[in-house]
């Protein structure tokens, strides 16, 4: 390769703005915001590449906490989505600070090679992946109805192409009863726990007929307030997830009517909220998930993914159905702990942390000029966004 090959200018500018971006990577790490509230976060990334030269726009597409940042001007546009949400109480063991930064990482690779390969770069602030669906909101507001190919990494304790996910709704339970004296007068009340109860046995009940692939978990958000007071009033949050957009919808059904057993076997009043967005399964483009596979192993990465390999649940999801997309694993060594763990958060900032954000922001931009400068994959992409106009 000559210094001319965009891989090598890519893979420059990335030597040349590491510092930057792993500084941005502490420092969300450093902040962590929950979903919708990430103000901070997206400021700090709006900032970042808008001094780079990147045109930005805050508060994109009707969301205080998105943003929208875009270099060139050429027909075949490809959105980098940034994350920046973290977990209750744990931070980000979730790891996106390092997803946010190695999709800056590549955005900034990219921009100044943009114009001369046909590429629009589109960097989404994308919030609320953790709960609520920001990608969902994004898609409704037409944020992608100009993209011709999708992708981001995710944190990992491995690297991985191709993994699938789960479906996913989030619902908010509420049972209303009447409290009572428990031992003077417990016939006078109407037992809102003795409800949950009862839906919670429903539920065990039911996992031996449960659709394959589907799961079902949840917390009791509060259970009463002193145990001489039969609970007038009951809540907890519940998700249902399955292989697919229908099998889910099948579940949530069976589900429902395991709460509404609670409801009619103790009179209790019940009341099912959805919160947020459903998250469809995630569908990754095989031939966009090839060309990112070879860029990470020039990178001297390996990235295998075993067959049936899934991961949680992704609003990255909903995005795939429309849009080509790639989501693949950016792994880096973090002990014997798991994700959505405290021990997680702790690996955020390591060496191996900081190395993901830039490889795995490189491998981005290293799969984005593949798909510009190979007129078999331009083509197939921009005929997939012309269809889905034309529909």
């Amino acid at each position: 390769m000559t210094r001319q090959d965009p891989r090598e200018r890519a893979r420059a500018v990335v030597t040349k703005c590491q510092d930057d971006v792993l500084a941005l990577s502490h420092s969300l790490h450093a902040e962590p915001e929950l979903a919708y509230e990430e103000h901070r976060s997206a400021r700090k990334i709006a900032d970042l590449v808008e001094a780079a030269g990147l045109d930005v726009t805050r508060g994109a597409y009707g969301l205080d906490t998105a943003f929208e940042a875009t270099a060139g001007d050429g027909g075949l546009v490809v959105a980098i989505t940034a994350e920046y949400d973290a977990l209750p109480g744990i931070g980000h063991a979730c790891g996106h600070n390092v997803n946010g930064s190695a999709a800056v990482t590549a955005a900034l690779a990219l921009a100044p090679l943009a114009d001369e390969l046909g590429l629009t770069v589109k960097l989404l602030g994308t919030p609320a992946e953790e709960y609520g669906g920001g990608k969902v909101d994004l898609l409704r507001a037409g944020a992608f109805d100009d993209v011709a190919a999708a992708m981001m990494v995710h944190a990992a304790p491995s690297d991985g192409v191709g993994m699938t996910s789960l479906a996913i709704g989030s619902w908010r339970v509420r049972y209303t009863g009447r409290t009572s004296h428990a031992a003077a007068m417990p016939h006078k009340g109407v037992n809102a726990a003795d409800a949950m109860m009862i839906a919670q046995v429903a539920i065990g009940a039911y996992r031996q007929q449960m659709i394959p692939g589907g799961v079902v978990h949840g917390v009791v958000t509060h259970g009463g307030e002193a145990p001489n007071v039969i609970p007038g009033l009951v809540t907890a949050d519940y998700d249902c997830r399955a292989e697919s957009a229908g099998d889910l919808a099948a579940l949530q059904a069976r589900i429902r009517a395991c709460f509404e057993a609670g409801a009619l076997a103790t009179g209790a009043e019940l009341a099912l909220e959805a919160v947020g967005n459903d998250y469809a399964d995630l569908r990754q483009d095989l031939e966009m998930c090839g060309v990112y596979r070879d860029c990470l192993r020039d990178l001297g990465r390996r990235a295998d993914a075993p067959d049936g390999m899934r991961g949680g649940s992704t609003d990255m999801g909903n995005v795939s159905h429309l849009v080509p997309t790639i989501h693949p694993g950016i792994g880096y060594d973090c002990g014997d702990t798991i994700m959505h763990n405290p021990e997680f958060t702790r690996y955020g900032t390591s060496a191996g942390a900081d190395r993901a954000v830039l490889d795995g922001g490189l491998a981005m931009a290293w799969t984005a000029l593949a798909l510009a400068s190979d007129e078999g994959h331009r083509a197939r992409l921009l005929a997939r966004l012309a269809e889905r106009r034309a529909a």
